[in-house]
């Protein structure tokens, strides 16, 4: 009796291919549905269409003014005499911008004590600095009467 071999070799070889084939492929999948607009689940209803065309909300503008009050808190809670030219750093946690005022001069201008100063604004738009006044109401609050972009 003759006995003959078979090799499965070359099977072998083939189902390592076809598994290192799925494995790309799998991979290029996720990737693409993750960094393109490849709607595979029907997702694509809950995109944000304010994100998507740029356009500016309401939320932007009631951050900035979030962003005002910290200053003027800043600002106005300071003890100059203590302060002697020191800067003074700000953080807002609810927008996530932060600063440092490193100007704050108080004069009295008609009767009112105001608070003039310049700070730094980090935001995701980016780093700008600013100028502004703050002046104390007859009530005793301080109100902000100008916040410019220089």
């Amino acid at each position: 009796m003759v006995l003959i071999a078979k090799s499965h070799i070359p099977s072998k070889w083939l189902n390592q291919r076809i598994v290192i084939a799925l494995a790309f492929g799998t991979i290029a999948i996720c990737t693409t549905s993750c960094t393109s607009s490849l709607d595979l689940f029907g997702g694509g209803s809950k995109v944000d269409r304010a994100i998507a065309t740029g356009t500016v909300s309401r939320g932007e503008t009631e951050t900035a003014l979030s962003d005002e009050a910290t200053v003027r808190n800043a600002v106005t809670s300071v003890d100059l005499a203590k302060m002697a030219g020191s800067p003074v750093p700000w953080a807002n946690a609810a927008t996530g911008s932060a600063g440092v005022v490193s100007t704050i001069k108080e004069a009295r201008n008609t009767g009112h004590v105001c608070r003039d100063f310049t700070t730094t604004r980090h935001s995701y738009e980016g780093i700008a600095m600013f100028s502004g006044q703050a002046c104390l109401t007859g009530s005793g609050d301080w109100l902000l009467t100008a916040f410019d972009r220089q």
